[in-house]
């Protein structure tokens, strides 16, 4: 679907609505069906799904079909074309607000963040995943990765990551139940069938990328549909370390 153009006072009125907004708010947490998002935000499915028919019109938030249930539909908020939208309504105001998404060395204090990213065989999307939080945290996040039925990593996933200078050729896959006893903070599953076994892990905030396994490509589009994933995967992490992290600028409470 082609974003229709939205600028200025109908950017911030789209936005706006109460629960469009709260809709955003859902699915910056983490990607979610319609009835899903009916249950946490208390509203009628006609009204929700009329809002999210506003929203991906605008090219706000995406939808890709289940691969668990073909019959469900996962949303998806595109945070970078919602922030054009904010800056440009900014921008059109005038020239001096301007909001622009966070760059640059990302700054960790406190204790370790711990990231769990989950998918069927561990063997593509998970492991891009964990190499890539690692990667951009600079070791900061201590990121692992697993699957419900274990495979050997893809020989494409080493090949997307030796692109971008990171190493994963000595990488192995993990059986879910290999690290479920393991703290983490942060579990993020990747694979809509995994979503649906996966065992709630105490003290840990749960969210769903839905991403479709490149391995299931066409041999002809397969190399292609991993690096797709591997942007896509790099895209989404960053914003999760954005969440983790603290601005560059801040300073902590002793003033260093």
């Amino acid at each position: 679907m082609t974003a229709t153009t939205v600028t200025g006072p109908a950017a911030l009125r789209l936005l706006g609505d109460d629960r469009r907004w709260r809709l955003l708010q859902e699915l910056a947490r983490t990607d979610a069906r319609v009835g899903e998002l009916v249950q946490r935000i208390g509203s009628p499915q006609n009204l929700v799904s009329y809002h999210l028919a506003q929203l991906r019109r605008a090219g706000i938030v995406s939808t890709r079909r289940s691969t668990a249930d073909g019959r469900d539909t996962y949303y998806r908020l595109e945070v970078q074309r919602c922030g054009e939208l904010l800056a440009t309504a900014g921008a059109q105001l005038t020239p001096s607000l301007h909001l622009t998404r966070r760059r640059g060395p990302r700054r960790f204090t406190g204790p370790p963040r711990r990231v769990l990213f989950l998918c069927t065989g561990n063997s593509a999307r998970s492991q891009l995943a964990e190499a890539l939080a690692v990667h951009l945290s600079d070791g900061a996040v201590q990121a692992r990765s697993a699957g419900s039925h274990p495979k050997p990593v893809h020989p494409y996933a080493v090949q997307v990551m030796a692109e971008r200078g990171i190493d994963i050729s000595t990488a192995t896959s993990r059986h879910l139940d290999e690290v479920v006893d393991h703290p983490v903070d942060r579990v993020i599953t990747l694979c809509d069938k995994v979503r649906e076994v996966c065992p709630e892990l105490p003290g840990a905030t749960a969210s769903h990328w839905s991403t479709p396994n490149p391995a299931d490509a066409e041999e002809a589009d397969r190399y292609d549909a991993f690096a797709r994933t591997a942007a896509e995967l790099e895209d989404r992490v960053g914003v999760l370390l954005d969440e983790l992290s603290t601005p560059a600028d801040e300073e902590d409470p002793d003033g260093r």
